[in-house]
């Protein structure tokens, strides 16, 4: 890791948000997320964002600030730069770490990788562990949406613009069997079921590079995503982390199973990662969902 995260840096008074979507769209948006530090006195440590592996496609804005991808788990490897204003990217296999050199204040678009397809044409499979400029992978109609958000008078506008862009298009656009996807389980078992009956072919082969094509990774990828997630919101609900019935009531074939499978979603053991959104400021990301 980048640094000791033994020493966990004090949660601070920097605003962190989760815009859940409105009902019409909760089969192509698994949320908003903000991020304002802005006015908040912040250590290099707390400048730090940590992200597990995700299938999702995310559209990101800086409206203060700026933020750069650091290799996690390698020291010696290269600083990536955002590549424009408004930044698309895809899915990723393994964790993130991100720094903001300053105060910053940002938002981020979390769509399901199908809806992306569905909505655009896009392949997710193209985008896994990439982003890029989104003036260069959207069309125009997106991008001016895009210029709309960052000229907002606040987030919460912000947010209605997102969705009153995407809601009817999505309408228009998505699948007759689209199924709601607050848990990446339920997400990946309709993705399933689509993939199982929407086009000719029907072979076990045929379904499995239809799910690859729309999320960008195999089922056995997200199905352990899902499980990760969902172990966690389980220890999140009871506030005991008994690590073995965890492994037994999520689908893990043992307590082992649980914690490899925790390291490549999220870079940490099961414990540590718990204590590290408890108590540092860096994984603020993971405290919104848990």
């Amino acid at each position: 890791m980048p640094l000791d995260t033994a020493a966990a840096p004090a949660l601070s008074t920097a605003v962190n948000r989760l815009w859940l979507p409105r009902v019409s769209l909760s089969a192509c948006v698994r949320g908003v997320m903000g991020r304002n530090t802005c006015g908040v006195a912040l250590s290099d440590a707390q400048r730090l964002s940590y992200f597990p592996a995700s299938p999702l496609c995310t559209l990101s804005w800086w409206f203060e600030g700026e933020a750069q991808m650091l290799p996690f788990g390698e020291p010696q490897g290269p600083v990536v730069r955002m590549p424009g204003r408004f930044v698309f990217g895809g899915p990723y296999r393994g964790p993130t770490l991100w720094r903001n050199p300053g105060p910053t204040h940002g938002m981020m678009l979390l769509l399901l990788p199908d809806a992306m397809h569905h909505l655009v044409g896009l392949e997710a499979d193209h985008w896994v562990d990439r982003f890029d400029d989104a003036a260069q992978v959207l069309p125009p109609d997106w991008i001016a949406m895009c210029e709309a958000v960052q000229a907002a008078a606040d987030d919460d506008a912000r947010v209605r613009l997102i969705e009153d862009f995407l809601d009817p298009r999505w309408q228009a656009a998505r699948p007759h069997m689209a199924l709601a996807g607050h848990r990446y389980g339920d997400w990946a078992q309709g993705l399933a079921l689509r993939a199982a009956t929407s086009h000719p072919g029907r072979s076990l082969r045929q379904m499995e590079r239809r799910i690859k094509q729309w999320a960008g990774q195999s089922m056995r990828e997200l199905r352990g995503i899902a499980r990760a997630e969902q172990a966690f919101l389980d220890v999140a609900a009871s506030g005991q982390p008994d690590w073995a019935a965890v492994a037994a009531s999520g689908g893990y074939s043992d307590q082992s199973h649980l914690c490899r499978e925790t390291r490549r979603v999220t870079g940490f053991s099961p414990a540590e990662l718990y204590r590290l959104i408890a108590e540092n400021e860096s994984f603020w990301a993971y405290r919104l969902w848990t």
